[in-house]
């Protein structure tokens, strides 16, 4: 729905370029709402091109807001109030004490696997010549040979050869795989579901491949063709696959192995008095299957900096964790969690794991590399290289960066992607995993939620003030206390008497509503959904067999088995009307606590022996598991439709592949200017791996934000894909009309310019559907080959045709500067 529009507010959006304002000075106006027509500046190009400054003003300084420009003769017309010079000055305040428990969640030194992984010697495996082949499937496959591992006890059996497969796929894609041998009883859990059927239809079938001899080494390698220019060399003693640029001694782009780290612990048979379990705190994880970790490093070369590997609040360039100039002491953890109060600049894990990490500079260009693997995993970044004391020598002085990826289980199944350009890049990773859902209109617009709107009298007064402030709107959110006692898909009767009119009056003015579903289900005999779960056994079991009971909201609670594909399937059916008593074709769902959260269980989740469909561990998929949740939560809005009503479904957890079924957020933050300044690396890296649909909740979760930062909260986040205002219970009220009238209006100015844009919003949505390029773009992706753009985290592009520049502090001063991107 776009609505209550101010006629001043309309935007013609066809840039392409930007310029900076040199020097502007404030223009007097007859009327608050004279519109400017004329451009600030025009200087000598060929074209010359015009460009215009939207702006707006704040309750204490009305020279600074939120600017983006736009130029090559685009007319721009928007109310303003002052026109200002801008010079440097962003400045942050501390970071405030936060209720985060470090102590609950693990350090890599709490968990073996990392410990093991990151103090490992160089050593490798071979791979053997006379077993290089080519299958009927054209792929080339290869036994590797283990070699004695010097930090591990010489009495260790000799593991068996391990299984090598590489693949060539359309515009320069690699997959590699490894694990070991399938005939064993217990079978290693490889991720299904991810990797779109489409993909395996671009595998370029190998038929040949050249040898060659690498320096000094005394056993030829492969060479394999990959794309135009680029070619995959197999090295055979010691290990190792790279990708360079064609012809012998061409330039490295990506390695595997190159330091010799890639280690495989194999499923083996307990020893007599070994010792396999492992415990935190008071939790004792079984670990029946015993140690199981996959460890590897991996190069990228002519990289200034790398990105991605999201969820962690941290800079959008990562910073390096171990080596020379480390600055972080830990590596960067991929294990969704539910972290109350999160820290910002920290590399702990949140909700949310990609393990896709993504690399620029300017010799180069961009790369990255996809590892599918859904157990809890461990990145190491470690900026231009390792020193002596890493043991590590530098192979060639070229410019890198190198990583070490660390995972508890699984298997090797990665991906490389050679570019050369940022949006080849993601494009070939949205080849792989998938690109956005395209979403409903509505869904772009501006969503109003509170934990929790007590009742339908309280819903309906929101809707109507919003009316009555004449601000645009067009979804209102229900969360957990709108259920009859935690229990989904039910009302509290009492509060919400009549859902169906509730939401049918909504609907009535072109609005819709969002209610939760979470994962957790309550145990009670009387709860239709739990009677049906128990008795069908589609609930996970603990390490005995017997149903998961665990603690969340609603107390005892067991958990949907989501990895079983018929349980998704009688999951989604319980979203047609007949079943959820109460909805209409206007209600759309929100998936909360998803990692999953168990308040009681080790590091608030789920235990890691738990076991799911096909008697696989939890420890295997743990980072999935949300995923399976969303998709099926989604797969039940569409069944509801008949297939023609896209689904609006918002996720707190994900995994590659989640951009297909709907939205994320970035879960429970604060009220705090450190918190909205982290919000735009952490959005803008979400959308580089391939989650284009997501956003912040406007002002903090937590806390009472001041009102000058919701303001500034409220200004920036209408540039943001994803645009929901939240808040905990308790917290005061904050909508936008409760600050009074200034206020209000610079909330309704900044919700207005959101609405104003959705033409230009949605075009940007469809290109994500269609291509992977995501609507909100770190400066870099726009203009790769300017340095001051690669570790730019506080400005950032909506599409190729606006830069948006926040403010994240109390402003002091009275001017600004922006980046300012080069002429041409």
């Amino acid at each position: 729905m776009i609505t209550n529009l101010n006629p001043n507010a309309n935007t013609l959006i066809n840039s392409k370029r930007f310029r900076t304002i040199l020097n502007c000075k404030k223009l007097k106006t007859k009327s608050p709402h004279q519109t400017l027509t004329s451009p600030l500046f025009s200087t000598p190009q060929k074209n010359k091109e015009k460009t215009y400054l939207f702006h707006h003003f704040t309750h204490k300084n009305p020279n600074s807001y939120s600017y983006y420009y736009d130029h090559n003769n685009t007319t721009m017309k928007k109310s303003i109030h002052y026109l200002i010079y801008l010079t440097l000055f962003l400045s942050y305040l501390t970071t405030t004490t936060h209720s985060w428990k470090k102590e609950e969640f693990r350090n890599c030194n709490q968990t073996p696997f990392c410990k093991r992984a990151r103090s490992r010697h160089p050593h490798s495996c071979n791979l053997i010549p006379s077993d290089v082949t080519i299958t009927n499937n054209g792929d080339l496959v290869a036994k590797l040979k283990t070699k004695p591992n010097p930090d591990q006890d010489s009495s260790d059996d000799h593991n068996p050869d391990l299984e090598f497969s590489l693949s060539v796929y359309k515009d320069g894609i690699l997959r590699v795989k490894i694990h070991e041998n399938q005939e064993k009883d217990k079978k290693r859990f490889e991720v299904p579901d991810v990797v779109l059927d489409e993909f395996e239809s671009q595998k370029l079938w190998l038929q040949r491949f050249k040898k060659e001899v690498i320096g000094d080494d005394l056993l030829e390698s492969f060479v394999v063709y990959l794309s135009d220019g680029y070619e995959v060399v197999l090295r055979s003693d010691p290990f190792e696959v790279f990708v360079r640029e064609q012809g012998s001694g061409g330039a490295r782009i990506l390695s595997f192995n190159s330091h010799g780290l890639f280690d495989f612990e194999q499923l083996r048979v307990k020893k007599e008095g070994e010792d396999w379990e492992e415990r935190f705190r008071s939790h004792t994880d079984s670990r029946p299957y015993g140690p199981q970790s996959i460890s590897f490093d991996v190069s990228f070369y002519g990289a200034d900096f790398v990105y991605g590997i999201p969820e962690h609040a941290t800079s959008l360039a990562l910073k390096p964790t171990s080596g020379p100039g480390v600055e972080e002491s830990e590596p960067y953890r991929l294990f969704n969690l539910d972290v109350f109060e999160y820290l910002a600049e920290s590399p702990f894990g949140l909700y949310g794991s990609i393990p896709f990490m993504l690399s620029h500079g300017k010799s180069h260009g961009t790369s990255g590399f996809f590892w599918l693997n859904a157990a809890e995993m461990q990145i190491d970044v470690l900026g231009s290289g390792w020193d002596a004391e890493s043991k590590i020598a530098l192979p060639s002085d070229q410019k890198r960066i190198d990583t070490l990826w660390m995972s508890e289980a699984g298997i090797v199944d990665a991906f490389f992607f050679v570019g050369p350009k940022p949006k080849d890049v993601v494009k070939q990773y949205a080849s792989v995993t998938g690109t956005s859902a395209m979403p409903q209109l509505f869904a772009t617009g501006y969503h109003q939620c509170r934990w929790n709107y007590k009742d339908e009298e309280d819903v309906k007064n929101v809707d109507s003030k919003f009316d009555e402030h004449d601000i645009p709107y067009d979804v209102l959110w229900l969360d957990i206390e709108h259920t009859d006692g935690k229990r989904y898909f039910t009302w509290d009767r009492t509060l919400f008497p009549n859902p169906e009119q509730m939401q049918n009056d909504l609907a009535s003015r072109g609005r819709r509503m969002v209610t939760i579903v979470d994962p957790h289900i309550k145990r009670d005999e009387g709860y239709h959904i739990h009677k049906e779960a128990s008795k069908n056994g589609y609930y996970v079991k603990d390490a005995s067999g017997k149903d998961y009971d665990g603690w969340c909201w609603p107390g005892s609670s067991s958990y949907i088995d989501m990895v079983n594909p018929d349980i998704r399937s009688w999951w989604a059916d319980k979203f047609a009307l007949s079943e959820y008593v109460g909805s209409t074709p206007s209600l759309y769902i929100w998936n909360d606590m998803n990692e999953p959260s168990v308040f009681n269980g080790p590091e608030v989740t789920m235990p890691r022996d738990a076991l799911h469909y096909g008697n696989v561990e939890h420890r295997e998929l743990h980072n999935a598991y949300g995923y399976y949740f969303h998709m099926a939560t989604s797969d039940g809005l569409l069944k509801r439709g008949g297939g023609n009503d896209r689904p609006f479904v918002l996720s707190r957890a994900f995994f590659p592949g989640t951009q297909r079924y709907g939205t994320v957020w970035t879960g429970d933050n604060t009220a705090e200017w450190e918190q909205l300044r982290v919000s735009i690396p952490m959005i803008l890296t979400l959308g580089l791996t391939g989650i284009t649909f997501s956003g912040a909740d406007v002002g903090g979760f937590f806390g009472n934000p001041d009102t000058e930062l919701l303001v500034r909260w409220y200004q920036v986040a209408a540039y943001l894909p994803f645009f929901r205002g939240h808040a905990h219970h308790d917290t005061k009220r904050r909508e936008p009309w409760l600050f009074g009238e200034r206020n209000t209006q610079l909330m309704r100015d900044a919700i207005r310019v959101r609405y104003t844009l959705l033409p230009y919003f949605y075009t940007l949505f469809r290109e994500a559907n269609v291509t992977g390029v995501p609507v909100a773009r770190p400066l870099w992706m726009e203009f790769p080959e300017d340095e001051a753009t690669y570790s730019n985290d506080e400005a950032f592009m909506v599409g190729n045709g606006l830069l948006v520049q926040g403010v994240y502090t109390q402003v002091l001063l009275f001017s600004f500067m922006t980046y300012s991107p080069p002429y041409g």
